[in-house]
């Protein structure tokens, strides 16, 4: 059972929702498509980890009984939070030890009492300190996501007071990805949002109404990312994991 909620106010500017998984019986490949958030996430398996940006599908396997709780940072919110570079991340997984020292072991130590998954993704929620305001670059990252991805990344630059090659290269950093990739992974997470939403699905409206050029641009981006095609992504499961 997959849950989701929002964050307090003081870290909505940051953190997209804290989110739980409980099992009742073995999980394989729960697909995990990418979405251009870093997360933060405990489990009785792997411990507490920092999930870093992701460019390709994952898919994870979960056992019987399973206890896995997450915070998701918006795109490009996470840097303050773990006191490293985003961009250091991408595609990885690294203990949250790594980043937070003790305090990482004293989180976990909480974490493991939980007495379920919801209860860790309040720990999690509650254990996340109150940043700063966002910075020029994070506002204009945040300005790329709430157009989905349809930017035009010279006019986004300026919004961050930097040049385009400037802007690449702070985006990165921040965010794990490229403008021109955050873009796109935006786009195609738009685009399985709205498919989730129709029945049946026609792909050729959640093409234009995702900002694709056509039908032809949204199945190359949903290859790239998932290895498949749109309509085998939805066939069976309603759509992607998590979006």
């Amino acid at each position: 059972m997959y849950r989701e909620r929002n964050p307090p106010a003081r870290l909505s500017p940051w953190v997209e929702c804290a989110w739980s998984i409980e099992t009742d019986a073995p999980v394989r490949e729960h697909r995990v498509p990418p979405d251009g958030c870093l997360d933060v996430i405990y489990s009785r398996e792997t411990g507490l980890v920092a999930v870093g940006a992701m460019t390709v599908e994952q898919r994870v396997s979960l056992p019987a009984a399973a206890l896995t709780a997450g915070v998701r940072f918006h795109p490009g919110m996470a840097g303050q939070f773990l006191r490293a570079a985003p961009g250091e991340l991408t595609d990885a997984t690294v203990p949250l030890e790594a980043l937070w020292g003790a305090r990482a072991r004293v989180l976990e130590e909480r974490l493991a009492a939980a007495p379920g998954a919801d209860a860790a993704a309040s720990e999690l929620l509650e254990a996340m300190p109150s940043p700063a305001s966002p910075g020029n670059v994070q506002r204009a990252i945040a300005a790329m996501t709430a157009v989905r991805g349809m930017a035009d990344l010279e006019w986004i630059a300026r919004q961050a007071n930097l040049s385009e090659r400037q802007f690449r290269r702070r985006c990165l950093e921040e965010s794990g990805l490229t403008p021109k990739l955050l873009c796109r992974v935006l786009r195609f997470r738009a685009a399985c949002r709205i498919a989730r939403g129709q029945e049946p699905i026609d792909w050729a409206d959640v093409a234009a109404d995702a900002g694709y050029f056509d039908q032809a641009h949204l199945i190359h981006d949903f290859r790239e990312f998932t290895g498949r095609t749109p309509m085998a992504v939805f066939s069976n499961t309603g759509g992607p994991a998590r979006g």
